[in-house]
C-alpha cells in the first residue's frame, strides 16, 4: 500500500452522536436509539421499502502493525433494512487497491470489511466494539468482502475500516463522511472529506462502486 495519508483520517474522534445506552436484546442498530448521518430510502411501486443508515466516524486513532509500521483508521457502520416482500441478497466487495481522492494527489485510503455483525450493544463502545488491533493484525491488506441474506422484515449491519499510512497532521484537520447507496441494483460507497470548522465545508469526496443487491425497480425517495 502507498505510504500516505490523507490528513482528515486522524483527526475523525468525537464525532459519533450516539446516545450511551443500549438495547442489547436486538440484533442489529436501533436507529431511533443511535443517530445516523447519512439515510437513504428507496422504495418500489408498491410502497416496499429498503432503508441504509450510514453512521458518523469513530476512531482516528494509531495502529502500529506487528513489523512496527504505524498507520491511522477510523470506523463507520451501515444497517440494511429490508421492508420488501423478498429477501435481499446483499454483496459487497471493496477493492485490493487503495483509493484516492481526486483533487488530493499521494493521499490514499483504503476500505476494509470486519466480518463481525454490528450490533446495538456494540453502538457506545470505542470503534463501534470492534476489536481493530485484532482485525487489522490479520486482514491490513486483504482484499474485503461481503455476503448476507436480509429476509423481509428484518436487517443487518456491518463495520467498514478506513485504513491508510500515519503522518502528522500539518496544517490544519478535518473529518469524513461516508454513506453507502445504491444505483439501480450496484452498491456505491461515498467518502466525502471536510475542513473541521464549524460548517465542515467539503474538501473532497469519491465514490467507489462496491457490489449489488437482487432487487430491481427501486427508486430514491426524496
Amino acid at each position: 500500500m502507498k505510504k500516505s495519508i490523507l490528513l482528515i483520517i486522524i483527526a475523525t474522534a468525537g464525532f459519533s452522536s450516539c446516545k450511551q445506552h443500549s438495547k442489547s436484546t436486538q440484533d442489529t442498530v436501533d436507529i431511533e436509539t443511535y443517530n445516523s448521518v447519512r439515510n437513504y430510502e428507496y422504495a418500489d411501486s408498491m410502497g416496499n421499502r429498503l432503508i441504509i443508515h450510514n453512521s458518523f466516524p469513530k476512531g482516528g486513532m494509531k495502529y502500529t502493525d506487528p513489523n512496527g509500521e504505524v498507520y491511522g483508521y477510523v470506523v463507520f457502520w451501515t444497517q440494511i433494512t429490508n421492508e420488501t416482500i423478498n429477501p435481499v441478497e446483499l454483496k459487497i466487495n471493496f477493492p485490493l487497491d487503495s483509493f484516492e481522492f481526486p483533487s488530493s494527489s499521494g493521499r490514499y485510503q483504503k476500505l476494509l470489511l470486519p466480518s463481525d455483525t454490528m450490533t446495538i450493544d456494540k453502538a457506545p463502545f470505542s470503534s463501534y466494539g470492534l476489536n481493530v488491533k485484532s482485525f487489522l493484525d490479520n486482514h491490513r491488506f486483504e482484499a474485503s468482502s461481503l455476503k448476507r441474506t436480509i429476509n423481509p422484515k428484518d436487517s443487518t449491519a456491518f463495520h467498514v475500516v478506513i485504513f491508510s499510512k500515519w503522518k502528522p497532521i500539518a496544517g490544519g484537520s478535518g473529518s469524513m463522511r461516508t454513506g453507502l447507496s445504491l444505483k439501480g441494483q450496484n452498491l456505491i460507497y461515498k467518502i466525502s472529506a471536510y475542513k473541521l470548522t464549524h460548517d465542515l465545508p467539503l474538501i473532497d469526496k469519491v465514490e467507489i462502486s462496491c457490489g449489488s443487491i437482487n432487487l430491481k425497480n427501486l427508486i430514491l425517495r426524496k
